[in-house]
């Protein structure tokens, strides 16, 4: 019973992956948005141990050039990964590295839209290339370039049979 509720494993786990290296060609792309709260900028200062009061002390941010409290740049920046992990290519990914250029500060009630364009394949390296961006109410406050590991659907057959030959 529970081996049919489960299924196998590998068709499990094969729903959660995202884009293969094979399946991506230039100029996908793909987006997601999140409105920045209060308790974003706490959860993360508490994550990150960045408790630079300009994102938590409203009178000392208000005295700031930027005349109040700031998102830290690294939240705004984390919507890229999740754009890149759950979405383009998605889930079996491995990000290796980010350029990233902070445009214009981020506050509390903004809603960002990162988004994300395959710019450049590199084949027998299964590595990408990506255009990154985030934006509010479509003005830039981060760009970027993104470089991303993607599984090939070639070498994980490959992978299957030899452990079935095994």
């Amino acid at each position: 019973m529970i081996k049919k509720l489960m299924g196998d494993v590998s068709a499990r786990n094969e729903k959660l992956h995202g884009y293969y290296f094979e399946e991506l060609s230039e100029g996908m792309s793909d987006v997601y948005a999140k409105t920045i709260t209060d308790a974003d900028v706490i959860t993360f200062a508490g994550i990150s141990g960045d408790t630079n009061p300009v994102h938590l002390n409203h009178e000392f941010a208000s005295e700031t050039m930027f005349e109040g409290q700031v998102a830290h740049g690294m939240l705004t920046a984390s919507f890229i990964s999740t754009v890149i992990g759950t979405k383009l290519p998605g889930p079996g990914c491995v990000y290796l590295g980010q350029d990233l250029r902070f445009k214009v500060p981020v506050k509390v009630g903004d809603t960002v839209m990162a988004g994300c364009t395959v710019t450049k394949l590199i084949p027998g390296k299964n590595i990408i290339e990506m255009d990154t961006i985030c934006t509010v109410g479509g003005k830039v406050v981060l760009e970027g370039r993104a470089t991303v590991l993607v599984p090939s659907k070639a070498a994980k057959a490959k992978r299957t049979r030899t452990a079935t030959a095994a």
